[in-house]
């Protein structure tokens, strides 16, 4: 397993050169890394991983819903506010009833948000 202290290091200076967008992106894989985790977690019976993994995944989706500019955001803010509102719901009901099929779909709706998240950071990067 690789030390905690340098991952980190490591994720805070390439954070410091990314793009607005490239840290929507590393936020989203936290969430989707943390989501993962807690799956594992779950197959192995281990709830405080599980309970961990998922909190962890909050505290950064409610990072992602704090900086959401609904004055220049308008209709987009308002969507993405609305899809982190329904997934937080998501989590907390994972939390509660360990619920593999939701624990998925909630893997599914960031992996999919992450990738056109990507198409258009490849758009912008032209």
């Amino acid at each position: 397993m690789a030390n905690p202290g340098i991952l980190s290091a490591y994720q805070q200076s390439s954070a410091q050169g990314a793009s607005p967008i490239g840290l929507v992106l590393s936020l989203y894989d936290t969430i989707i890394r943390d989501f993962r985790r807690a799956d594992a977690a779950l197959t192995k019976c281990d709830v405080e991983t599980r309970v961990f993994e998922l909190n962890h995944a909050l505290v950064v989706i409610a990072h992602l819903q704090s900086v959401l500019d609904f004055e220049r955001g308008a209709d987009a803010a308002k969507r993405f506010n609305s899809f982190y509102e329904v997934t937080r719901g998501m989590v907390l009901s994972v939390n509660i009833d360990a619920n593999r099929e939701t624990l998925q779909k909630l893997i599914e709706m960031y992996s999919s948000m992450r990738q056109a998240w990507h198409q258009a950071e490849s758009k912008t990067a032209k």
